[in-house]
């Protein structure tokens, strides 16, 4: 127990504190506000206060907990809405009302709600770390694997099969010094890594069913992504649409310190998204951990991890987890404010010098990984972090840390977006570097063409950008011949491929397939094109063929039909080459 001697905004300095440790969990003051202590000097400990600390005087007590900030993992995970300290907001809101009250203590997991518990292995049998002992059918969706928590190996001397509350004992395990009692919770510290087996080398797309993703610039399952754009450029949209469609079994998203009119779109939109692969609602499979910018700035700091953290627990089922943090430039912030707060020495733009390697801390706990399990386990964390630069410069210093660590960068461009072209996603600025890695795994499931085709429209997009400048000075008629076919087809590529509707309910998704055959059909359209204008067609009526509309409007047929629509529209657009070459001669 200490006594407080400083007060500066979320910043709280306490002495006589010996026997506390970095990271200690602390209450501070007669209202118990929940706090972390992140500096130690001799006997005076730096506390960054979760709440608001307005009232708060010199002399008050603050005691450690002398355990770090830990998330409690069980059975109602799903479906739940937290703030940055794992705080379920639905229960405070019944304990005192719309206003968020100060010093709360609301347990994170249901006490009273018993779970049916199916046990999965017998009395006898050997476990170890990360076995599973039983399951409990959290949703219709989720099924929750209660395994044995880390530091726990031994022999089961005692199994049971019912309905208890998350603090029951379910199983008894003999490690050979005590018996151990496990419950269908475990506790976790938030800043250190769940441990698993083996960390394995990223070979399987994260199928989103969006093109510009799935096609140009694709994510690997565990790999990590930045979506880096100004206000406005689409960003809350694309995360939605990754929500919705991505291949992932888990979805935890982090508003993290986002304007408060944003996340409550989230938490009235979730429920209400359907979940194409189930029909039930999305947030059957969803956590939402919401921390608005209103709130005190310090919990943002500990959302990302508290996100995090609940990902990795799902990842060591086995599952695959996609962690969508909006906005990490927020989480920066509020790293900046208690920088300042501790005195010390800015770096760039004012963030803390360790602004990059706190950033790579949390991206590096992504990945697909063999569990600690005995039995063959693999599981993936994805994690997709949206990225608010001031005024959309993506030089200032988060955008430029984040980009030195994850391997794809889907930059949002404003001006698409004044152009109503969306997903904004600005395929000169974008890079993914999985694509090596991803291409045996397209060349076997999708196409053995997939990569060439992707190559050659990227090719064309480039040399549109280039033409483009010529163009502005000189005008379109300057152009030779098959520059022009390239500037047609780049404009198929933008308006017909690249452009998707989120709000159609066909296009809002595409399968590979489809993507495969609007690829074939726009770079059939080029090809023959640029052979018909070597023999003398004329490339304003290439240029205006009836087909390039069918061509655009094959991205609106749904998913059972495109293999007819296919033939078709490619049976079309050899005939009107053809006859444009017949009236010609």
């Amino acid at each position: 127990m200490g006594e407080i001697r400083k007060i500066s905004g979320p910043l709280v300095v306490a002495e006589n504190m010996e026997n506390a440790h970095m990271f200690d969990l602390v209450r501070v003051g007669k209202e118990r506000l929940i706090g972390e202590i992140i500096e130690i000097h001799e006997n005076r400990s730096s506390v960054q206060v979760y709440e608001e600390t307005a009232g708060l005087y010199p002399g008050e007590v603050c005691v450690s907990t002398g355990a770090p900030l830990s998330v409690e993992l069980g059975p109602g995970l799903i479906s739940s809405i937290y703030d940055g300290i794992q705080r379920p907001l639905k229960e405070i809101m019944k304990v005192c009302g719309t206003n968020l009250a100060r010093g709360v203590e609301v347990s994170p997991l249901d006490r009273t709600k018993k779970w049916h518990f199916d046990p999965t292995v017998q009395t006898g049998d050997e476990v170890e770390t990360g076995d599973v002992i039983g399951t409990v059918r959290e949703t219709d969706v989720v099924l929750h694997k209660i395994m044995v928590p880390h530091g726990v190996k031994g022999k089961v001397t005692r199994i049971l099969e019912g309905d208890f509350t998350v603090d029951d004992t379910v199983c008894l395990v003999d490690t050979g010094t005590e018996e151990r009692k496990l419950t269908l919770t475990q506790k976790w510290p938030v800043r250190k890594g769940r441990p698993y087996r083996e960390k394995l080398s990223p070979t399987e797309p994260l199928i989103t069913g969006q093109r510009n993703m799935d096609c140009m610039f694709p994510i690997a399952k565990g790999g990590v992504a930045a979506i880096p754009g100004p206000f406005g450029s689409g960003k809350t949209v694309t995360q939605h649409q990754l929500a919705k469609w991505a291949q992932a079994d888990i979805v935890v998203y982090i508003g993290c310190g986002e304007r408060g009119n944003e996340m409550t779109d989230v938490l009235n939109e979730f429920p209400e998204l359907i979940d194409p692969k189930t029909g039930k609602s999305l947030m059957e499979r969803t956590v939402l951990i919401a921390n608005t910018s209103d709130m005190p700035v310090a919990a943002r700091e500990a959302s990302i991890y508290t996100g995090i953290t609940i990902g990795e627990y799902f990842r060591d089922m086995g599952y695959s987890v996609v962690l969508l943090a909006d906005s990490t430039s927020r989480w920066a912030e509020a790293l900046r404010e208690m920088s300042g707060r501790l005195e010390e020495m800015p770096g760039e733009e004012g963030y803390p010098a360790y602004l990059g390697s706190r950033l790579a801390q949390f991206y590096e706990r992504a990945g697909k990984v063999r569990t600690l399990a005995g039995e063959e386990r693999i599981g993936s964390l994805s994690v997709i972090g949206a990225v608010s630069p001031p005024g959309g410069d993506i030089s200032e210093p988060v955008s430029q840390a984040t980009m030195r660590i994850v391997k794809v960068f889907w930059g949002l461009d404003a001006q698409l977006a004044y152009r109503r072209h969306f997903p904004t996603i600005n395929w000169l600025k974008s890079y993914s570097l999985y694509l090596d890695s991803l291409a045996p795994w397209y060349t076997a499931n999708a196409d053995e063409n997939w990569i060439k085709y992707r190559g050659r429209m990227m090719a064309l997009l480039q040399d549109e950008a280039k033409l483009d400048e010529i163009v502005k000075l000189v005008g379109m008629d300057s152009l030779s011949v098959p520059d022009r076919m390239k500037m047609e087809a780049a404009r198929s590529i933008r308006e017909d491929f690249l452009q998707q509707e989120a709000f159609d309910e066909i296009d809002t998704h595409a399968s590979l397939r489809k993507m495969f055959l609007m690829m074939k059909l726009i770079l059939a359209y080029y090809d023959l094109g640029l052979e018909a204008a070597e023999k003398g067609a004329d490339v304003e009526k290439l240029a205006t063929l009836p087909v390039r509309e069918a061509i655009g409007r094959f991205k609106f047929t749904p998913e059972s039909d495109i293999e007819a629509k296919y033939t078709q529209v490619s049976s079309t657009l050899h005939k009107e080459i053809a006859d444009l070459l017949g009236k010609e001669a």
